[in-house]
Parts: structure tokens; C-alpha cells; sequence
């Protein structure tokens, strides 16, 4: 049994500014990683680039990092950080920028490799990190994970090597400019996490201390999502203040969770889906939560999660879930491929405490 997060966490309003000394003391230079657009219309960018001006320390910017990043777009952006010399590694944005951000402080500190090393098991250290999320989902700011998309295997795939963030920056602010479609997938993401982690072949009394917590968060944000989707419109004229903050205390909380725990099936059939599809990732692996559920086979911690939540039965769950996501229509030839590879995936297999064949994965699809 073991507990271990090393990420200095900080969580407040003006937390970048208000911690410029420490983002600053990660090295000399910076190479700050982004996507072309929401981080400049949340200020999170602005907040950096000022802290670190304050503090006189040099930076360049990417800004090309794409929705589900490739392997490509990291071996880009490692070039851009080996030339300028940089030597720590800024993530701002979701969690596209913040699994980049990762993979691409391993490649500029082992210029020595090649793409090939970022899923190959070999002991590699990285340069410094430093995650300032704007969404609420991932939690990839206290996780150790980076997820890739890999075009030659029309897939996601986390790389081999395990990289924490030294410094998460959170300030609830950045997360009033995300639109409604972004605001609840990401959410259900972290959902996705905390019953993921919750009910996992490694968890124990100690880490289930984080899903638990994730769990009740959810449980007081959930009508909020709700209203968000019914009223069809800007979640910073639905949501309090107080609402954001907790969405992102949700999100850090189910991070938290699946670092100690990972991830498990839902998770496994979704990367296929926002491949081929383009279904955005907490959509894809939220969908396949209802199934989750009614296949685990130790009913009464599915009957737990579901009060913690606070649904009185899988069926309220499953309606709620199917009026917030929607359903989605997957092809019968992409579901054969997506299960067929689920279970030749052995790392999502061993997290999930019951052996489980082709006949019951295909009941995940509604």
C-alpha cells in the first residue's frame, strides 16, 4: 500500500501571480506549451508570461498543440525547446497542453532519442514541468500520465514514462470562459476517473480516500451540470463562483485518484472513438460508465457509488448520463476493433478486478 504525490499543489484566485517565485524557480528558461486560442482568452497565458517577466525569466512560447496531441506535434515543440535551450517546461490549458507538456520535457532533456523512447521502458528523466489547468477534467496537473495520439495506430496511447508536474498553479478563474460542451465533458472525465479509480483492482482504503472525495464533489455539482446542459448556454451566467472552484477541486480530487489507481475500461474504449469519431474524450469514456457499472460484479460497491453520487438506482444514473452526454451512434465495425483491442489491452485489463470477455464488453454499448 502506498500513497505518494510529489506536485506542490496551490489553489487559489491569482495563484500564478501570487506564486511567481516558485514557477521561476524551475530554471533559467521556459518553454511555455499551449493550444493557438483559449489560453489567451482566459488570461492564463498572460498570467504566466507576466510572472515570469517579473521574476526576469526568459521564455518562448509554443502555441501549436492540438486537441489530443500527437507524437508529431511533441517532436515539434521538442526541437523548438532543445534550440532555444530551454530548460523547464511550462503546461497551460486543458489536458492536451499538460500531457504534452510532459512528453516534451523528456525529449528535450534526451536529445539522444528518438519518438520510439516515449513508450519504451527505459529509466529517463525529464526537465521540470509546470502545469496552470484551465479546464476541469483531466487532472493531468497532479498525475504522472501524458496521453498521445499515435496516427500510425489510429489510437491514444499514455507514454511509458511517469512525469509529475513539480508545481500546479489552479485558479478557478480560467475556467469561466469554457463553453458549455467543453465545461461538461470535461467534467465527466473526472467522473469517469473517480468511479474508475473507485472500483479498481488497485484500490484500497487509503487512495480510495481521493475517489470518495471525488464522489461527493460530484454529488453537489451534478444538478449545476445539469442545469448547464438544460439551459443550453454560458456556463459563467449559470454556475456561482463557489461551483467553479469546486469543479476544479473535483478534477485535482479524481486526478489525485486514478495517479494512485489508473484508469480501467471505459477509459480503454474510448480512445478509438475520439480517433475515428472525433467524440471528445470525457464524452467517449462517459458513455461507457453505465455498462461499467452493471458489469463490476461486486454490487455492493457499485450500490455505494451510486449514494455517494446520490442516485437511488444505475437506471437514474444511466438517464442522467444519456440526457447530459447524449448517445453516440458507433459503427459496428469500429465497436468489433475498439473491444477486440480493449482485450489485448493488458494494462487496462489488470486494473479491472474480474476477468471479462468479449460477450460482456459488448453490453457496454447502449
Amino acid at each position: 500500500m502506498q500513497i505518494y504525490m510529489p506536485t506542490n499543489i496551490y489553489s487559489e484566485r491569482n495563484c500564478v501571480r501570487n506564486h511567481k517565485r516558485e514557477l521561476a524557480s524551475l530554471g533559467k528558461k521556459a518553454l511555455l506549451v499551449t493550444g493557438k486560442h483559449s489560453s489567451r482568452r482566459n488570461g492564463s497565458l498572460e498570467d504566466v508570461e507576466t510572472a515570469l517577466q517579473e521574476e526576469k525569466v526568459p521564455f518562448v512560447l509554443f502555441d501549436g498543440i492540438e486537441e489530443n496531441p500527437s507524437v508529431e506535434t511533441v517532436m515539434r515543440a521538442a526541437e523548438l525547446g532543445r534550440e532555444e535551450q530551454v530548460d523547464f517546461v511550462v503546461g497551460i490549458g486543458g489536458g492536451s497542453p499538460m500531457d504534452a507538456a510532459k512528453a516534451i520535457a523528456l525529449m528535450i532533456a534526451n536529445p539522444q532519442e528518438d519518438e520510439r523512447i516515449l513508450f519504451a521502458p527505459k529509466e529517463l528523466q525529464a526537465l521540470p514541468t509546470a502545469a496552470v489547468p484551465t479546464t476541469a477534467g483531466t487532472g493531468s496537473e497532479v498525475t504522472p500520465y501524458a496521453i498521445l495520439t499515435l496516427h500510425s495506430h489510429k489510437t491514444k496511447q499514455s507514454i511509458s514514462h511517469k512525469i509529475y508536474p513539480r508545481l500546479a498553479l489552479i485558479d478557478s478563474r480560467y475556467l469561466k470562459t469554457a463553453d458549455q460542451e467543453t465545461l461538461i465533458n470535461t467534467a465527466v472525465d473526472a467522473l469517469s476517473h473517480v468511479l474508475e479509480s473507485y472500483l479498481n483492482t488497485n484500490a484500497n482504503s487509503y487512495n480510495r480516500m481521493y475517489s470518495e472525495k471525488g464522489l461527493s464533489l460530484f454529488a453537489e455539482l451534478r444538478e449545476e451540470l445539469m442545469m448547464c446542459r438544460r439551459q443550453n448556454g454560458n456556463p459563467a451566467a449559470v454556475l456561482s463562483d463557489q461551483a467553479f472552484e469546486r469543479l476544479m477541486q473535483f478534477a485535482v480530487t479524481a486526478g489525485m485518484a486514478i495517479t494512485h489507481t489508473g484508469t480501467s475500461i471505459p477509459h480503454g474504449l474510448s480512445y478509438p472513438l475520439t480517433y475515428e469519431m472525433q467524440v471528445p474524450h470525457g464524452k467517449a469514456a462517459g458513455i461507457f460508465l453505465p455498462g461499467f457499472l452493471a458489469s463490476y460484479q461486486r454490487k455492493e460497491e457499485v450500490l455505494s457509488v451510486l449514494k455517494r453520487m446520490g442516485f437511488a438506482s444505475l437506471e437514474a444514473f444511466t438517464a442522467y448520463l444519456d440526457e447530459l452526454l447524449g448517445k453516440v451512434e458507433i459503427p459496428e465495425g469500429l465497436w468489433i476493433e475498439d473491444v477486440k483491442a480493449v482485450l489485448s489491452n493488458q494494462a487496462k485489463l489488470k486494473n479491472y478486478p474480474f476477468e471479462i470477455g468479449r460477450e460482456a464488453l459488448y453490453a457496454f454499448r447502449r
